[in-house]
This record gives C-alpha cells, sequence and structure tokens, in this order.
C-alpha cells in the first residue's frame, strides 16, 4: 500500500531516471539554433573536432555527448528530413550509457540509435548495430547511413554471400550493421583461419541490439555452431521410420479399439508435449527390440547396451520426428525439402537444419532425399558472444518483462522510455470460446463487421496451420484478406506495409519483429514503387508522386475517423511480450487502435500449461455452444500460465548459459593460443615444449612416481616412444644400469628426440621449417579441438542422467569437460610431436603459399542443444525483400566498398540471398553452388 502512494507521489524509480536526464536534453537543445546557422560543411567538420578533442584534449564521449547529439539532429534535419524528439534524445543518452531503451512501437528506434551510434563511432574503434534479419541490416545501413556519411563516418553492411575482402572491409569501418547470426558465425570463422590477415573483425568495442529481446531471449537458447559433414546413414533412417511408424499406427489402433488414451503400461510410448519428447514404455521397448532384431538392426538383443548407442539415438529422434514434429506448424516440404519454421517469425529458414539427425529424420518421415548429418566444428552461444562486447546497449519496445533476466545474464538495466505522444490505443479484455471452431467464427464476424466499417485490421496467429484454417472462415464470411506467412514471405514487406489501409485485413503468423511499420492510410514509398515502376523521372511523375501523398493523407484521416488499427489475437503467446509486440503494432504515434484476444480451451498455451482447474471449472458452467465469456479470473489464469512459460524458458536458457560456460573458458584458452600462434613469426618454442610435455607424460604413465622398476610398463613404453617420437633407444640396456630413475630415462629421452629433429630439418630451409611446424601445429589444435566439441556434445546430450544417482547434471559435466579438455591438451602435444618428428617431409615440394586460401564454406546453424531444433533467422525471406528506399548499389552504403562488391556476372549479387538456399535463378541447386558459387 505504502509503495502504491509513494509510487503515485514520487514515480517509479524508472521515472525518476528518466527525469535526470532532462537536464542533458536540455543542454542538447539548447545548441539547436546554434547548429542550425552552421552550413554543411561546418556541420560536417564537427566529427573532426570531436576526434581532436577526444584524442587529443583528453576529454572522454560523455563530455562531447550533448553537442555530438545535437550535431546528429541538425544533420538529421538536412538529410533525413526528421527531427529526433526529445524523448529520442532520452533514448540515445540510455543507449549510450550501455543500458537497454524500450520504447513503443512506431517511436523510432532506428532513428534513435543514430545518436549512440554516432557518439561511439567517433572513437575510431568500431560499432556494430546488430539486427533480427538481413533485410533490416541492408535497410538501417542504407538509410540511416545518409546521415552518418554525411557527417563524414564510413559504413559497412555485412550480408550473406559477401566476399572476404569486402567483408574485411565493411568491419573496418566506423560503423558496421548486420544480423546477430553473420556477427557470430564471422567470430568462428575467424578462430578457424590460417592467418591473422584472413580474419575480419576488429577486436570487440561497442554493440546496440535492435530487438533486443528476441535476440538476447528467445534465440539465447539455441547456440550458433558451424559444422561439416559426416558419414551417410539414409538406409537406418529410413528403416528405423517404418519401424516407428508401424508402432505409432499399432499405438493408434489399440487406442480406437479402447476407446480412449491406454493406460500407461499398456501403451508403446509416452509423449510429453511441453518438452517435445516421446518416452517408451516397457512394453514398448520390448516391441522395438523384436523389430530391430528382425530388421538386423540391432548389435546384441538387448536394446540399452552400449553397442547399440547410436542406434537408441537414432531411434529417439525418429520417435520425435513422426509422434512430435507436424508438418506446416514446425516445418513444411518445399521443392521435396523439409524446410523449418522459425517459431517466433513463422518465417521459412531456408539452408538451416535440425542437429543429432533429428532433419534427417524428418526426411526420412517426408519421404524427401535425405541430407547427411553435420559434425560441430566451432559453436558459441549468443550470451557469451555478446558478453565479449566492453560495451553493449539495446532497444525493443516489449523489454520490461524480461529486466530480470537482462540483468542477470548480461548485466544490462531496462529503461523505459516515455512515448512522444500519449497512447490512444484501447485494450480490451479477452474473448473466452469453448472451442476453436466457435472462436474462429466469432473472430471471422469481428473482422466482417471491422472490415465493412473501414477500419483495417490485423490478425496475429501462432502457426501457419491457424493463418490457413481462419483463412477459409474469412472466405466463407466473404471478407478480403490477405494471409502472412511462411508461404507468403515474398510479399512480406508490401502486406506489411499497406496493412494499415481502408478496410485492409490482414493475417500474419507471429508478427513480432517483421521491421515495417504499419502506416495508416497506407505507405506513400511502397505505393510510389508499385504504381509508378515504370515511370521516367520528371514532371509528370512528381505530380503523380504528389497525387499518391494527398490520397495516402486523405485515407489516414478516414481510418483514423473509423478508430485506427485493430489488432486482432486468435490465442496468446507463450510470451507476454509477443502478445504486447503485436497490440504495439496499433496505435503508434498517438494514432487511435484497439486490441483484443479471442481465447478458448483448445489453445495450446491453456491445454499444455494452464491451471487444471481452469478446464474443470469451465467445463461445469452453463457455457453455450458460440457463448462468449470475459473474466478478470481468466485473464489472471492465462497470464499466470505465461508466466510459467516464461519462467521455464528463462531455466532452459540458463541451463544452455551453465553448459557453453564450461566450454566457453576452454573456447577463450583454445583461440587465444590460436591468435598468438598466428601472430608469431616462429612457433618452436611452443613445438619444444609440447615434445618435453609429451615425454614426460609418456615416461610418467610407464614410470608411476614413487613405483619400483620391476613395476614399470617398459614394453609399453617402447611401444609409445617409437609410435610418438619414432626412436627405439636400449631402454632395457639403461634399465639394467643401477639407480635408473625416470627423471634420467625422460632426460635421455629428450636428447634423442632433439637429436632426430636436428637431423630431419638439417636439409630444409629454416624459413620453410618454420612454416611447417606453425601450419602443423595449427592444423592438428583445430583438429583436436574439433573432437572435443563432439565429445563434449555427446557428454551434454546423455549427462542428465546422473540425476537419477542423485547428482547434479551440470557439475558432473563441468568436472567430467576438465578431465576431457586436460585429456586433449596431452593428446595434442603427443599428436604434433609425432607428426614433426615421423611424418615424411619433402624438400623438394613447392613451399606454401604466404596467402591461404578462405576456409570452406561449412554449413552454418543455430541449434537448440536440448531439442536440436534449429531457431536461425537467416533463411527469413529477406532474398526477396528489397530495401525500401532503392537498392544497396545506388546507395551510400555502396560507396564504402562493402555492399556492393560481389562479381558482375551473377545477376542475384544485389540481393540478400542465403548461400544455403535454392538459386533465385530455379536450377533448384542451391544458390552457393549455382549463381552465388563466384561470390
Amino acid at each position: 500500500m505504502w509503495q502504491t502512494i509513494a509510487k503515485s507521489i514520487f514515480g517509479s524509480a524508472n521515472d525518476r531516471y528518466v527525469s535526470s536526464l532532462d537536464k542533458i536534453v536540455a543542454r542538447i537543445n539548447a545548441l539547436e539554433e546554434q547548429l542550425a546557422d552552421f552550413s554543411d560543411e561546418e556541420l560536417k567538420a564537427q566529427t573532426f573536432k570531436f576526434r581532436k578533442q577526444i584524442a587529443e584534449d583528453g576529454k572522454t564521449l560523455d563530455d562531447i555527448m550533448p553537442e555530438a547529439f545535437a550535431t546528429v539532429r541538425e544533420a538529421s534535419k538536412r538529410v533525413l528530413g526528421m527531427r529526433h524528439f526529445d524523448v529520442q534524445m532520452v533514448g540515445g543518452i540510455v543507449l549510450h550509457r550501455g543500458e537497454i531503451a524500450e520504447m513503443r512501437t512506431g517511436e523510432g528506434k532506428t532513428l534513435v540509435a543514430t545518436l549512440a551510434t554516432y557518439l561511439n563511432a567517433i572513437e575510431g574503434k568500431g560499432v556494430h548495430v546488430v539486427t533480427v534479419n538481413d533485410y533490416l541490416a541492408a535497410r538501417d545501413a542504407e538509410w540511416m547511413g545518409q546521415l552518418h556519411t554525411f557527417l563524414g563516418l564510413t559504413i559497412g553492411v555485412i550480408v550473406p554471400n559477401l566476399p572476404e575482402a569486402a567483408r574485411r572491409e565493411a568491419y573496418a569501418a566506423d560503423i558496421t550493421y548486420g544480423t546477430n547470426n553473420e556477427f557470430g558465425f564471422d567470430y568462428l570463422r575467424d578462430n578457424m583461419k590460417q592467418e591473422r590477415s584472413q580474419m575480419v573483425q576488429r577486436p570487440f568495442n561497442y554493440a546496440i541490439v535492435d530487438e533486443v529481446d528476441s535476440i538476447l531471449i528467445d534465440e539465447a537458447r539455441t547456440p550458433l555452431i558451424i559444422s561439416g559433414p559426416t558419414e551417410d546413414k539414409s538406409d537406418l533412417y529410413v528403416a528405423l521410420d517404418a519401424i516407428v511408424k508401424q508402432l505409432v499406427r499399432d499405438q493408434e489402433a489399440a487406442e480406437k479399439e479402447n476407446g480412449g488414451p491406454l493406460d500407461d503400461e499398456a501403451a508403446f510410448y509416452l509423449t510429453d508435449e511441453k518438452a517435445r519428447s516421446v518416452q517408451l514404455t516397457e512394453e514398448g521397448v520390448e516391441e522395438i527390440e523384436q523389430r530391430l532384431i528382425a530388421a538386423e538392426l540391432l548389435e546384441t538383443d538387448n536394446l540399452y547396451d552400449i553397442e547399440n548407442t547410436q542406434i537408441v539415438h537414432h531411434l529417439d529422434q525418429a520417435m520425435r520426428a513422426v509422434v512430435m514434429f507436424k508438418k506446416d506448424t514446425d516445418y513444411i516440404v518445399k521443392d521435396d525439402k523439409v524446410v523449418i519454421i522459425d517459431e517466433f517469425t513463422g518465417r521459412m529458414m531456408d539452408g538451416r537444419r535440425w542437429s543429432n539427425g533429428l532433419h534427417q529424420a524428418a526426411e526420412a518421415k517426408e519421404g524427401v532425399e535425405i541430407q547427411p548429418e553435420n559434425q560441430t566444428m566451432a559453436s558459441i552461444t549468443f550470451q557469451n558472444y555478446f558478453r565479449m562486447y566492453p560495451k553493449l546497449s539495446g532497444m525493443t519496445g516489449t523489454a520490461a518483462t524480461e529486466a530480470a533476466e537482462f540483468w542477470d545474464i548480461y548485466k544490462l538495466n531496462v529503461v523505459e522510455i516515455p512515448t512522444n505522444l500519449p497512447v490512444q490505443r484501447v485494450d480490451e479484455e479477452d474473448e473466452f470460446y469453448k472451442n476453436t471452431i466457435d472462436k474462429f467464427k466469432a473472430i471471422a464476424k469481428a473482422i466482417g463487421e471491422k472490415s465493412a466499417s473501414g477500419q483495417p485490421v490485423l490478425v496475429g496467429t501462432v502457426s501457419i496451420e491457424k493463418s490457413e484454417l481462419l483463412s477459409k472462415f474469412l472466405d466463407e464470411e466473404g471478407v478480403k484478406h490477405e494471409v502472412l506467412n511462411a508461404r507468403m514471405h515474398e510479399r512480406e514487406a508490401h502486406i506489411v506495409a499497406q496493412a494499415g489501409r481502408i478496410g485492409a485485413v490482414t493475417i500474419a503468423t507471429n508478427m513480432a519483429g517483421r521491421g515495417t511499420d504499419i502506416q495508416l492510410g497506407g505507405n506513400v514509398e511502397f505505393r510510389v514503387g508499385d504504381e509508378l515502376a515504370g515511370m521516367e523521372d520528371g514532371p509528370e511523375k512528381d505530380a503523380a508522386i504528389e497525387k499518391i501523398k494527398a490520397e495516402v493523407a486523405e485515407e489516414r484521416q478516414r481510418v483514423k475517423d473509423a478508430g485506427g488499427l485493430f489488432v486482432l489475437g486468435t490465442e496468446r503467446h507463450e510470451s507476454r511480450r509477443i502478445d504486447n509486440q503485436l497490440r504495439g503494432r496499433s496505435g503508434r504515434q498517438g494514432d487511435p487502435g484497439l486490441s483484443r484476444f479471442y481465447l478458448c480451451l483448445e489453445d495450446d498455451l491453456l491445454r499444455i500449461f494452464g491451471p487444471d482447474t481452469l478446464f474443470s471449472k469451465m467445463m461445469n458452467s452453463n457455457l453455450e455452444d458460440g457463448e462468449a465469456i470475459g473474466s478478470k479470473w481468466l485473464s489472471k489464469a492465462i497470464e499466470t500460465a505465461q508466466k510459467k512459460v516464461e519462467a521455464r524458458n528463462y531455466e532452459m536458457r540458463k541451463q544452455v548459459v551453465q553448459y557453453d560456460d564450461v566450454m566457453n573458458d576452454q573456447r577463450k584458452v583454445i583461440y587465444e593460443q590460436r591468435a598468438e600462434i598466428m601472430d608469431s613469426e616462429r612457433v618452436d618454442d611452443v613445438v619444444e615444449e609440447m615434445r618435453r610435455d609429451a615425454i614426460n607424460s609418456i615416461v610418467v604413465a610407464a614410470c608411476p612416481p614413487g613405483s619400483y622398476p620391476e613395476q614399470w610398463d617398459v614394453a609399453g613404453l617402447k611401444e609409445k616412444v617409437d609410435e610418438v617420437l619414432g626412436l627405439n633407444p636400449p631402454i632395457d640396456i639403461w634399465m639394467e644400469e643401477d639407480a635408473v630413475e625416470p627423471e634420467l630415462i625422460e632426460e635421455r629421452l629428450q636428447e634423442l628426440a632433439d637429436q632426430r629433429l636436428s637431423e630431419r630439418t638439417a636439409e630444409i630451409p629454416e624459413e620453410s621449417w618454420r612454416r611447417v611446424e606453425k601450419s602443423i601445429l595449427l592444423e592438428r589444435l583445430d583438429y583436436h579441438w574439433k573432437e572435443h566439441l563432439a565429445t563434449l556434445d555427446a557428454l551434454r546430450q546423455v549427462v542428465f542422467l546422473r540425476a537419477y544417482a542423485q547428482k547434479q547434471p551440470i557439475n558432473e559435466y563441468k568436472q567430467e569437460a576438465f578431465g576431457l579438455f586436460q585429456l586433449m591438451l596431452d593428446t595434442l602435444r603427443e599428436d604434433v610431436s609425432k607428426v614433426l618428428l615421423t611424418a615424411e617431409l619433402r624438400p623438394s615440394a613447392p613451399q606454401p603459399p604466404r596467402r591461404l586460401p578462405d576456409l570452406p564454406d561449412f554449413l552454418t546453424g543455430h541449434i537448440d542443444p536440448l531439442t536440436g531444433e534449429d531457431n536461425s533467422n537467416d533463411g527469413d525471406g529477406s532474398e526477396n525483400r528489397q530495401p525500401l528506399f532503392g537498392t544497396l548499389a545506388s546507395s551510400p552504403v555502396a560507396s564504402t566498398g562493402t555492399a556492393g562488391s560481389a562479381q558482375r556476372e551473377n545477376p542475384y549479387a544485389d540481393k540478400v540471398v542465403s548461400r544455403n538456399s535454392p538459386c533465385p535463378c530455379g536450377s533448384g541447386n542451391k544458390y552457393k553452388h549455382c549463381h552465388g558459387a563466384a561470390a
């Protein structure tokens, strides 16, 4: 009670913090008239002045912030025709301070970012602006790049298919735009390079993350993974798929005969929708064993013998693919390929694949060509990637509900920025129906009424299946509408841009983060692009543009009079943030608006996560078919269910971080050692130390400290010395000597190894040998690190079983991962020594080139380590989308040489096409194997 009273009098802590920034905003505003009198040349000279103040006068970024922000505001007025509002200045200060600015949809976050971006780019250390998809990266780099280029800064943009040289140039720019995936994969690829000159990234400095909740929360559960192919197991997938499908059919037949679900003892398998897993019962294990034996797939008669580990793993994936993963919800089949649907955006993810054999199981289920599995070459979570930035900030429309997680994981504070104009949107109570059919009938009726009155309607659905079902209902009602989902992504930007026109009805799957504002009355730029595409520049076109502007303004007023955009949610999302993002599409910049959610008992959220009492209370009420109710109790139950899911997802993300933290410590050691090797002209001291450590390990293993000579494994010692060092020393004679000690044996082996190495290198030029040492050291380090990653992946898949022994899986993982890392280092030392001492050397062979070739095009994925699902946003339809303000080739970005450097003979070089996507030419090949090969 007292907290409520105090808050009403003094405001919340957030309100007080925002108010404290008013003084800085006042200083910025005081400079506006002075800077307005500057010529363009004088305004551009501000950047040079600021850099001199930082470099020579000892001033800090905070010292120059007011004048720098005022300079950006004035430049924006001249270049973009947009003036930063005072609340946008507040947002810029928050971003510069390394915090998260929560700003409502339509408040101009893209423009806000220019303030902090410009200020932090002045030092010349590089600023990264991170977006959720390639389209937005290219659009923002082109759009806001005009402002930064005017002020003398260089701009780079990282998009798929960019050649290495152009990519390196983009990172060398003052400001670099790109997606979280591109930045993360470039970091991993850089740490697979053989020479420092091949690396494209600079040391990390500062990053601004757009849609920070989507990138650092939603996608943070799924690490970035670079992988390469392994052996083909197509026959195994097909055989297991047939066995599983027959088992499923048998259980479904038994349930039909039983008149309902079977008891746990009678069923073959049990499902867990929350974990999306399938568990065989004892009856199911016996049945599966018999069928696998008949198919000659088991090494032994017991399914869970260690010899059958691989079969058990692939059987589990086949069960999940057949039972838990649904076509047109989790994936679609397009061009005889299984294409994953992003659960957050509803978009197709061409070129992205589930890991651990799950994608192959889905391909076998659908009867399409099965692609080989992939082995992890490098991986990192977004949490550990973004925590490497000394300074990090973000912006979004919805972050407050996840403020605790932002602070716990990233130490980022969330600041709610007030809107420029008061919010006029009305958020109505949810309407609750008995079943999906009743709900969709009511939705179709409501949409028809609103559309008929001229009010545009945006409908948010959670899956393609629901979008297409609603579309059928609207067809029956005779309501004209557009459907936006993974099947329609080619027209995405056009559909969204015109969703605010009179009577427009737009159905969108997971509308959050689409990146295009819905403007009441329509979007002038898109109408000009669509309607005047073939018209040449001149007075006639200028008149046509003015006519379109007038029509849009008149239509905008009509839409406002009709009540603004009506946002209708067909069910609640697992996260409250996604619901709020959908609502936020309406009521931008003080526009009127309306939002309402329609729910029913069959919605996934309530069916899987809702409280049990909700069902009985609702079913026992006298709710008639087609009748709707709404109550605070229901809303509270829904919110409770959402909080339960959010807490569960947070725990999953924390678990991923805990496991990756273990790997991250090891990753830092390996990557730092790689960097030292690449930067060293000679590595003979490292190789010598490895050789001495390897010999020490060999002797200690055969002659344990404190043991007697008769207990030593002399035969094993001789065999190991021959294998690793290529030597046959008289160890038997040494053993006959009095007072022989392990230290003496080790010392003699060291001398013999040094002598052998000197003899092998005598006829080889020293420079050539140094290159050989360096090359072998890096190659063997990468090989053993790759094998170590595969071992850790396998360990993580099974370590949870330790919980049955009352042990903490994460503690067990830490302990075993440390031991495996030590074992990897020991093996690496032996391997490097063995290659250098025993491998055949050919002095007459051509010397290796100083410039090594670029890395092969490994597969990239954004994989959930718990489920194998891929949540990458690379294949988001951006390959068919053009920037809003022309092509990159004619933009200021192109002048830096970073965006328009693709081969001229490639007709798609100026488009953003994923390398793993089908080539737009229709050849049926992947882009990287067709027109994208030159890139």
